[in-house]
């Protein structure tokens, strides 16, 4: 992290906590009926393993097999109040863009850009602008547009027989439980952060009778709406129980739940991508508004996460009429647990 930069603030007091949705809405298509078609090793995708929503773009990638496709930049666990940061790279510097900040492809392309720096990002490698970072989008067009990237055996995350089921479950998702916990977590008021703790609690008790009876969320195997849940449920244990004050409920006491996590995070794509580390870092050295210390928690303990999860006996088949992902390339794993 650039210690010498500011520190972002992320609580207004007073206030509920309001995501700001206007991403760069940009798409990259298939039928180049934008500025931006597919083209293989023309843009690089710019994550952070620290984020949830960054991490949707990363377990998608490999489970679509776009790696050869579509290139990886990596910023580090921290950053400042400006940016984002290259600090896992030699110098510091993303080797394929050249730049020390991902701001610096958001204002390649947009000068005066005043919102958020915000991973996922797509970038031209072309031209060193930022193409879009409407994380909601990218993951759905990994799916749809870059159909001819994908690797044999690639599954299909949007089926289009349970369409309708699943953006309704996905909108939930994402407005109590991704949103829900930086709601509770983000509250500047104890009215806040109630409704919020209240609003998540509901929704994971919904979520933890219908995985009871069900391996995956939507229909019988792996969709996009598994990857959003998971993301948020991977962090609970480590950041958002104790530091976000999400803490009706620890996930190991949510049965359902808990093994549906585990279950994902050993099917390959998924754990592959989670590195704990970076993630507790992540929320215990940025927040300094929640957290002044910066001290990092040690725990929690992580064997348990390979444990058996039993889901199969609720059938389902993980990658439908596909097959799982290769193992991942050298350069992007993570470390092991266990």
């Amino acid at each position: 992290m650039h210690t010498d930069e500011p520190a972002a603030t992320y609580v207004v007091d007073g206030q509920e906590f309001s995501r700001d949705m206007r991403y760069i809405a940009t798409r990259i298509t298939a039928d180049g009926s934008t500025s931006y078609p597919v083209e293989a090793g023309r843009y690089r995708l710019v994550a952070a393993r620290a984020c949830p929503w960054a991490n949707r773009a990363l377990i998608v990638r490999r489970l679509l097999g776009l790696e050869d496709a579509l290139s990886l930049g990596l910023c580090g666990p921290t950053h400042d109040a400006r940016s984002w940061t290259f600090d896992l790279d030699p110098g510091g510097v993303d080797p394929v863009l050249g730049i020390e900040r991902l701001q610096d492809a958001y204002f390649a392309r947009f000068p005066e850009y005043d919102r958020g720096i915000t991973v996922p990002a797509i970038v031209d490698t072309t031209t060193g602008q930022v193409v879009t970072n409407d994380f909601p989008t990218i993951t759905l067009d990994f799916s749809r547009e870059w159909t001819a990237h994908h690797r044999d055996g690639a599954p299909d995350l949007l089926p289009a027989a349970h369409a309708d089921e699943l953006e309704e479950v996905m909108d939930l998702v994402f407005r109590d439980v991704n949103n829900g916990v930086y709601r509770s977590g983000f509250a500047g008021t104890q009215q806040a952060y109630e409704k919020a703790y209240d609003r998540l609690f509901a929704r994971l008790d919904w979520l933890e009778d219908r995985l009871a009876q069900q391996r995956y969320l939507v229909g019988d195997t792996i969709t996009e709406a598994d990857v959003r849940l998971f993301t948020t449920l991977v962090r609970f244990a480590p950041v958002y129980h104790g530091h976000f004050k999400c803490n009706r409920s620890k996930l190991t006491e949510m049965p359902a739940l808990w093994a549906y996590t585990r279950d994902l995070f050993q099917t390959p794509g998924f754990g592959d991508t989670v590195d704990f580390g970076q993630i507790k870092d992540h929320y215990y050295i940025v927040h300094t508004d929640i957290n002044p210390t910066r001290i990092v928690p040690t725990g929690p303990e992580l064997a348990s996460w390979l444990s058996p999860h039993h889901r199969e006996q609720l059938g389902g088949r993980p990658f439908g009429d596909g097959t799982p992902p290769p193992p991942p390339r050298a350069t992007e794993r993570v470390p092991a647990i266990g």
